[in-house]
């Protein structure tokens, strides 16, 4: 059981406060721990808002982070996160299977060689992505207890961005919201990205290309029917 923030106190039950959680989006939050990758949970509305460094602009970052409406999410660790794995691999009936895992934890890159070894292995490769779901939301609900924050059902309906967020001039987007963004045409969306990358810095377009082969490498371990994929590591889990 993970412990609280030793820079937050337990709140009181009297300062719990609902919020209608985006729990697949916190998950997400929560497993990727890359320096660049600033994620933050808006109170009033349950979204989560990924500011990344390098694409995000400065000052928005800043106005979110000093926006009491926001509150930052702090990943799971990578040694938190490598821990999952050691845990799981005892559990792996499969002894051949077994012995490769634990070859594939032994040093530096240990996260995608640790999937690479269960790629050609579904039923496995399913089982350990529901562990590691389960661990992330442990992680998340002792997270919201320690900030006073209960979880509570999202409305059916769409939720308009409160005061606080127009005042900051950030809105978040919705499921239904993403989901429209989704349908336009993706020769119109080539066009602009083209535009976009002519205006970058040399030292832009790398952070640019790193968040692109993050999620390009999500995007390739949708077909399996599994979201919590481990955030490949740079000396870590996450970058």
């Amino acid at each position: 059981m993970p412990e609280a923030d030793p820079n937050n106190s337990q709140a009181s039950a009297a300062e719990t406060r609902d919020v209608p959680v985006d729990w697949e989006a916190l998950e997400d939050a929560f497993e990727n721990n890359a320096p660049e990758v600033h994620s933050y949970l808006q109170l009033s509305t349950g979204e989560v808002l990924r500011v990344v460094d390098g694409i995000a602009d400065p000052e928005m970052h800043a106005r979110i982070a000093s926006d009491p409406s926001y509150m930052r999410i702090e990943p799971v660790s990578s040694r938190e996160q490598y821990r999952w794995m050691e845990r799981y691999i005892p559990m792996v009936e499969d002894r051949e299977l077994q012995a490769r895992l634990t070859a594939a934890i032994d040093g530096k890159g240990a996260f995608r060689r640790f999937k690479d070894a269960l790629m050609s292995h579904g039923p496995e490769r399913e089982r350990w992505f529901a562990f590691r779901s389960e661990r992330l939301r442990v992680f998340m609900e002792a997270w919201l207890s320690a900030h006073g924050l209960r979880p509570v059902p999202r409305p059916s309906q769409g939720v308009a961005p409160t005061p606080t967020q127009a005042d900051t001039g950030v809105t978040t987007i919705s499921q239904e919201q993403l989901g429209g963004r989704r349908t336009r045409s993706g020769e119109v969306l080539r066009k602009q990205l083209l535009e976009v990358i002519e205006s970058l810095s040399g030292r832009e377009l790398d952070k640019v290309l790193t968040f692109a082969e993050f999620v390009k490498a999500r995007r390739s371990a949708r077909p399996y029917g599994t979201r919590g994929e481990a955030v490949e590591e740079s000396g870590g889990a996450g970058s």
